[in-house]
């Protein structure tokens, strides 16, 4: 009797927390879980959008096997990777740590806040805003890259930067590193603040150099940040749709692609639907396996 009467007060104090992840795990069941399972029973079925589908089993998925024009959208995918992962989060450390150790030191506080808001710019603006302008920018005709050669005697370089197939995978990469270095440099230089400043004394004491210090002492003490600054990116490589739609609209011909944009491309222009959802679903798969092998890293590397 006793004990009931102990854990009936606990339980009740355990109770309201409850309530309080109810809604999120409503929004969460609504708007992930059911969507990702109809989602995936679509992509058993051949389907054209209208009229009832008609079940295939996992034809979808052996013809996504074998279509060569996926697996070349997934190799464009992991170029992007590069591009919106890879390069931000390394040219992220060094800016972030040039704000924060030079020019907040030497100019000002104020100076490395504008700073970092020039480079955070490109995260606020809309990507069809941002993709519209790099595409004026970018033109063969007239854009202010090709002007800006000749103006200054490089006129033999001028390209059409997103209509040739040789560059314009590369050209859509330099771009996405525009619009995501802010975000690596912005977490960055917050986990900048938490470190720890006498480590860092401690070694210009000793006669480090600024890189030594950086590679030393910066990068150790700033590791939860970059697991997390490169997860994010990962993922948002991975599911990269409205710079490539803008810009090239998956070509010239099929050289920009990637998965997200050709799975659009089976849903609304071929209205392939059953097999626009098996693209979706595989992918889908592949960014959560890849979520849980890298915080599982990431906790194995804490632990550490």
């Amino acid at each position: 009797m006793s004990s009931h009467s102990k854990a009936s007060p606990l339980r009740r104090r355990e109770y309201p927390y409850a309530l309080f992840l109810l809604p999120g795990a409503l929004a969460f069941l609504a708007v992930i879980v059911i969507p990702f399972l109809m989602n995936t029973g679509i992509s058993l079925t051949h389907w054209q959008g209208v009229g009832s589908p008609k079940w295939a089993g996992l034809a979808n998925y052996r013809e996504l096997l074998d279509d060569s024009a996926f697996w070349e959208s997934f190799r464009h995918s992991l170029a992007m990777v590069v591009a919106m992962a890879v390069l931000p989060t390394a040219l992220g450390l060094v800016l972030a740590a040039a704000l924060f150790d030079y020019i907040a030191k030497h100019i000002g506080t104020r100076a490395a806040s504008v700073l970092r808001a020039c480079f955070y710019l490109p995260q606020v603006l809309p990507i069809a805003v941002a993709g519209i302008v790099w595409s004026w920018i970018l033109a063969p005709e007239n854009g202010a890259l090709n002007e800006a050669l000749g103006a200054v005697g490089l006129g033999s370089l001028r390209q059409d930067w997103l209509g040739d197939p040789d560059f314009a995978l590369y050209s859509v990469m330099a771009v996405m590193v525009w619009v995501q270095l802010g975000f690596p440099l912005v977490v960055f230089m917050a986990g900048l603040q938490r470190a720890d400043p006498s480590l860092h004394e401690a070694a210009e004491l000793d006669g480090a150099s600024w890189w030594r210090r950086f590679w030393h002492v910066t990068l150790v003490q700033i590791r939860p940040e970059i697991y997390v600054v490169l997860l994010w990116c990962t993922i948002a490589a991975l599911k990269v749709f409205g710079a490539v739609y803008v810009l090239t609209k998956g070509g010239p011909g099929g050289a920009t692609n990637v998965p997200s944009y050709f799975s659009f491309q089976s849903f609304f222009e071929k209205t392939q639907v059953g097999y626009g959802s098996a693209v979706s679903t595989a992918l889908t798969v592949i960014i959560l396996a890849l979520a849980l092998v890298a915080l599982r890293l990431q906790t194995r590397a804490e632990d550490q």
